[in-house]
């Protein structure tokens, strides 16, 4: 039987495994490869952990978050190019993304014509920041809004395949 971890700094992957009462040996049950000794190397940050690895714990652990904590502080290339996203409740999410579309309404047509002749000289350079910054705000919500739905599906409160694309 697993003994509970009194550690300090402990690392998301621990948390989550430890909020669902799941010992390093249950969890590596449920996961079927993944070892006891192996989890504890991760969450001590004494391997590097590999992509196979989160996915298994997300499934597991039934907390898709973890991938995007991987890809935006674990993962090199994620680093560069995934931001984080921090769980939200649907109202805020919808409220975000609404206000973000609504100052993009007002933005496009200033959009348009910085674009136009596909240059952005430098009387344009200030605008297409602040379009391309709001853009990125509105990504970001739709992330959240992705993470909310996986967690969702995974808690089994939704169902994946009534979001599929081929509908």
């Amino acid at each position: 039987m697993g003994r509970k971890s009194v550690k300090e700094n402990k690392s998301v992957y621990q948390i989550t495994r430890e909020e669902l009462g799941l010992t390093r040996e249950k969890a590596s049950e449920l996961m079927e490869y993944i070892s006891p000794e192996r989890i504890e190397k991760i969450e001590n940050e004494k391997v590097r952990i590999l992509p196979d690895d989160i996915l298994a714990m997300a499934k597991c652990y039934k907390a898709p978050h973890l991938c995007n904590y991987y890809c935006s502080h674990d993962c090199s290339i994620g680093q560069k190019y995934v931001q984080p996203v921090e769980m939200k409740t649907l109202s805020q999410i919808a409220v975000e993304t609404l206000n973000g579309l609504h100052h993009l309404e007002s933005e496009k047509n200033r959009l348009l014509e910085i674009v136009e002749d596909g240059k952005i000289n430098d009387y344009e350079r200030d605008d297409f920041i602040r379009i391309k910054n709001r853009l990125d705000k509105l990504a970001l919500s739709i992330s959240s809004l992705q993470l909310w739905l996986d967690e969702k599906i995974a808690e089994g409160q939704l169902r994946e395949e009534d979001f599929s694309q081929d509908r």
